[in-house]
């Protein structure tokens, strides 16, 4: 998952996780609301991290603050974020040694079919002579680093690549991804932020920046942009529905233009959506960290999730942007989780390709903005569609996300609310979600999958692949290591990569002509 941004939310990684245990929900009626009386037993107690203490005072301050709002901090927090920090060890979070193994880390073949993929793509599309390449979430560059060495033996493709853009705040990573990708940790400033050659393609310069909003949108521009466990890091909105709520006479709801109270009194009670906030357990809670470690039994976590007991500015409006949530919004109980980032970023990346002005919606999710990307985005014309995205992610293929929040640490799945900044947190992907909206934001894409990885790289020719290397292994070990990585790449066991992951490609839509499907979902290699 990942990717730092202090704009960008996250540093975009990769990692293989067991399928998540549900998280537990401290309602109203199993746990103490936050309240004011909090503060001085905050001061005092001791916290598991120094982020943990900064988060409890702000809280105690403000009141409990959303999923949302607790996922960019422990993630992105200047001094103590997750992908912001670097390790005490100066190790990463990545690989055996850190927190997660990433699917590139597994195997060469995974970056080497999407380089593939991203070629093929190129010939169906007539050859295009002007190219961006851009990664959001690069993490240490391995990704990136396999795609780049398996496109520069296509010539003809690397001369069309006006420049590769990597989507990256934290200034650690983006020395490593350097070091991987240029040979050098000394990268030159330039227009958007840092810059240095690339050492696969001649006369080729990799662009790094915070905010994709930095990467150049025109007319003739393709961009084929990579996003590998990018959104499972993006911050989630959670949302329960609650049975005979109403809101009280006396309530007050605090929103971006001022507080607003109701003008009749007590609402009448029906089924409402309450959105799950995050406030500190109290000092005599026997709220214990979720883990299989038996060390840790026994720790006490810092946060805990509460009801809100009244409308907050998002479950006034998110639940109600979709018809897959108005299904449910007589289910006593349903929990819902929503990301209005990962919407406004896929929204962004389907205007690049196909251009926006996009004709009146009739999907179930509508475009929608957030402070990380701007609001006018459709107002990007383009004649003639061209690019395409590929989304490499976890998260069920056709349901709505919930109760998916968690942590990983040591390569073990904790409670999303111990030692905040030292966890990593993710959630579940709404492929759906991201479709409508990708299709909403722009007339000039369709969207294609999500289809299992499994499906992905064994239709792209994983097996093909490795048979060739291995028929050239020079010993048993080489000959193990490639045989267990392509195999672990595409399982598909209860908790297999190959069916937790899945992928999904926008692409141009051709009105005049027949559905394409590309490779990997269904189609073949036309162009070549």
């Amino acid at each position: 998952m990942r990717n730092s941004s202090l704009s960008l939310l996250r540093t975009g990684i990769r990692r293989i996780r067991p399928l998540p245990r549900p998280i537990a929900c401290h309602t109203t009626k199993c746990a103490s609301r936050w309240s004011s009386t909090s503060a001085s037993a905050n001061s005092e107690r001791k916290w598991s991290t120094p982020l943990a203490k900064t988060l409890a005072e702000a809280i105690t301050t403000t009141g409990p603050i959303s999923v949302a709002a607790y996922m960019r901090q422990c993630l992105t927090h200047p001094e103590g974020g997750y992908y912001t920090r670097q390790t005490t060890s100066g190790q990463d979070q990545f690989g055996t040694k850190g927190d997660f193994v990433t699917s590139p880390e597994i195997s060469q073949f995974f970056g080497e079919l999407v380089g593939i993929w991203l070629y093929a793509e190129w010939l169906a599309q007539g050859r295009k002579e002007k190219v961006q390449i851009i990664e959001v979430g690069p993490g240490r560059g391995t990704l990136m680093d396999d795609v780049l060495r398996t496109i520069s033996s296509f010539k003809a493709f690397t001369k069309s690549i006006d420049a590769i853009y990597l989507i990256e705040a934290s200034p650690y990573l983006q020395k490593q991804q350097a070091k991987l990708l240029s040979g050098t940790e000394d990268l030159d400033k330039s227009a958007i932020g840092l810059t240095a050659p690339c050492k696969y393609i001649t006369g080729c310069k990799i662009q790094w920046c915070e905010d994709i909003r930095l990467v150049p949108k025109e007319e003739t521009l393709s961009p084929f942009i990579l996003a590998h466990e990018f959104f499972d890091a993006l911050p989630i909105h959670v949302f329960q529905n609650i049975a005979q709520s109403s809101i009280p006479a006396s309530s007050t709801i605090i929103t971006p233009t001022g507080p607003i109270k109701p003008k009749h009194g007590v609402s009448t009670p029906q089924h409402t959506w309450h959105e799950l906030v995050v406030s500190p357990t109290s000092p005599y809670s026997d709220i214990s960290r979720t883990t299989s470690s038996p060390s840790s039994k026994g720790e006490k976590l810092d946060f805990e999730l509460t009801v809100s007991k009244t409308p907050t500015p998002h479950s006034l409006y998110l639940p109600k942007m979709s018809n897959r949530y108005k299904k449910l919004e007589n289910t006593p109980d349903a929990i819902i989780e929503i990301s209005p980032e990962s919407l406004a970023y896929i929204s962004d990346f389907a205007v690049r390709i196909g251009g926006g002005n996009p004709k009146p919606s009739t999907a179930s999710v509508p475009s929608t903005s957030s402070s990380q990307l701007p609001a006018n985005q459709d107002n990007f014309v383009k004649a003639q569609p061209s690019g395409a995205a590929l989304i490499l992610d976890y998260g069920p293929l056709d349901t709505i996300p919930a109760n998916t929040l968690r942590g990983i640490q040591s390569h073990t799945t904790v409670s999303p609310f111990s030692s905040p900044g030292l966890v990593d947190l993710s959630a579940d992907v709404d492929f759906l979600a991201l479709a409508d909206s990708a299709l909403d934001a722009s007339p000039g894409v369709e969207v294609h999958g999500p289809v299992e990885q499994s499906f992905f790289l064994s239709t792209m020719g994983i097996k093909e692949r490795a048979d060739r290397l291995l028929k050239g292994a020079k010993d048993e070990e080489t000959r193990t290591r490639l045989e267990t990585g392509w195999k672990r790449l595409i399982d598909r066991g209860p908790n297999g990569m190959g069916k937790t992951y899945k992928a999904m490609a926008i692409v141009p839509y051709n009105e005049k002509g027949p559905i394409r499907r590309p490779i990997g979902f269904g189609g073949h290699i036309v162009g070549a």
